[in-house]
C-alpha cells in the first residue's frame, strides 16, 4: 500500500470523490423551500461537501491528531457562539486524525481525469518523496516540472483514460442540501483549513 498504514490501521493516504467527501460545520442553517422562502433557522451541526470542484478525484493524506493541538485548543478555536448557543464550526475534534487534501486529480485544463489503483499508487509515492525535499530543490523541480507540464501530463492523461475503469470507481454520490449556506460559512473558516491542509506537506518533516 502506497504511503503504508496509520498507528489506527488505516492507509496514510487515500482517494475520494468529490461530492462523496463531507466535512462537520457547524453554525446558524436556512432552510428554505423551493421557492427561496424561509422554513426556519437552525444552529447546529451538519456535513457538508468539502472539496471543489465536486466531479473529481481528491487524494488526501491522514494527519495524526496531535497536528491539531489538544481537544481544548481546538474548541478555543473553533467554537462560534449563534444565538446565545456554542457550536465547534469544524466538527468535534479529530480524536482519530483527519485526512487533508493534497492533490485534485484533473487534466492541464482542469478536465476530468480517472482514477486507477496505479495513478493513486504514484501520486502517493511522489507526495511522500516530496515531503523529504528540501524548499529549494522543490522550486526548481517545480519550474522544470511546469515547463514540460502539459507534454508530459497529456500523455499520462490518455494512458488513463484508456485504462477503461468505470466511473465513480463504486464510491457513492452524495446530494447534500444546504450548499449556499455552507459555502459562506465555509468563507469564514478558509484561515483555519488552509492552515490544516497546509500541514500535509510539513507536518512530519517540521
Amino acid at each position: 500500500m502506497a504511503g503504508g498504514i496509520n498507528r489506527f490501521g488505516d492507509p496514510n493516504y487515500r482517494a475520494v470523490w468529490g461530492w462523496s467527501r463531507l466535512s462537520w460545520v457547524g453554525g446558524k442553517w436556512e432552510d428554505r423551500d423551493n421557492a427561496g422562502n424561509l422554513l426556519r433557522e437552525v444552529v447546529e451541526l451538519r456535513q457538508v461537501p468539502k472539496y471543489t470542484p465536486h466531479d473529481r478525484w481528491h487524494i488526501e493524506r491522514w494527519l495524526p491528531p496531535e497536528t491539531y493541538g489538544s481537544p481544548r485548543d481546538w474548541y478555543t478555536q473553533t467554537v462560534e457562539r449563534e444565538d446565545g448557543m456554542s457550536v465547534p464550526a469544524l466538527g468535534p475534534y479529530p480524536m482519530s486524525g483527519e485526512y487533508e487534501h493534497c492533490f485534485t486529480l484533473a487534466g492541464p485544463n482542469g478536465e476530468f481525469v480517472q482514477l486507477t489503483s496505479t495513478v493513486a499508487e504514484y501520486i502517493a509515492q511522489a507526495i511522500e518523496m516530496g515531503r523529504g525535499v528540501g524548499a529549494s530543490t522543490r522550486r526548481e523541480a517545480v519550474m522544470r516540472r511546469e515547463q514540460k507540464q502539459e507534454r508530459e501530463y497529456d500523455g499520462w492523461a490518455l494512458d488513463v483514460l484508456d485504462s477503461g475503469v468505470p466511473a465513480f470507481h463504486g464510491l457513492p454520490f452524495v446530494t447534500v442540501a444546504g450548499a449556499a449556506e455552507a459555502e459562506s460559512r465555509r468563507r469564514r473558516l478558509d484561515k483555519t483549513q488552509n492552515q490544516q491542509q497546509a500541514r500535509c506537506g510539513h507536518s512530519e518533516s517540521e
